[in-house]
């Protein structure tokens, strides 16, 4: 009961199904992949950022002994070094390997939507485990990067614009002044 209660609060990647967690070769991006392309999303690939991202969440989570999404902060803050436009982000624990933690995620319909993210390009996965033995599991999934500016074969060359020409203030005599207005 309580593992169920803890997949609710968080989630980890899974395959769409067990035998394709089965037929899924290589690591989580590889997983991950096969699952989206199942429904119809694109490919993921490892990001080193993300993937501190990942490491940093599951090795809190693992020394804290917690499953807890804000265990290092809010995501949003945790997720910005990564420059992604759309993010999200799976927790688990428990299960002491990624297809078992996939799948899992998969099955949950909160989790099984970050999976299936739209646009989502790139992905980090990591897991911890704690004093007690628990393997606790972060990924982190994000897309719609910021696009750079493209180069120029020309340079940009700024102009200044002639300043209007301002009237001369009249000068006002100043009987009271109060809060900077003359009376």
């Amino acid at each position: 009961m309580r593992i169920a209660a803890l997949l609710v609060l968080g989630g980890i990647f899974v395959c769409g199904t067990p035998a394709m967690a089965q037929k899924a070769v290589g690591g989580p991006a590889e997983m991950i992949s096969a699952f989206r392309l199942q429904h119809g999303e694109s490919r993921v690939t490892m990001d080193p950022t993300l993937n501190k991202i990942a490491r940093a969440q599951a090795d809190a989570m693992a020394a804290k002994a917690v499953l807890e999404h804000e265990v290092l902060g809010s995501f949003s803050s945790r997720v910005a070094p990564a420059k992604a436009g759309t993010a999200a982000e799976n927790i688990a624990y428990g299960y002491a390997s990624f297809p078992k933690t996939l799948q899992q995620w998969i099955d949950s319909s909160g989790h099984r939507k970050n999976l299936l993210l739209h646009d989502a390009s790139r992905i980090g996965v990591a897991s911890a485990k704690s004093a007690n033995g628990q393997t606790y599991w972060a990924m982190v999934i994000a897309g719609l990067y910021e696009r750079r500016e493209p180069q120029r074969s020309e340079p940009l060359v700024a102009v200044a614009k002639p300043a209007k020409e301002s009237k001369p203030k009249r000068k006002q005599d100043c009987h009271i002044k109060l809060l900077g207005l003359c009376l």
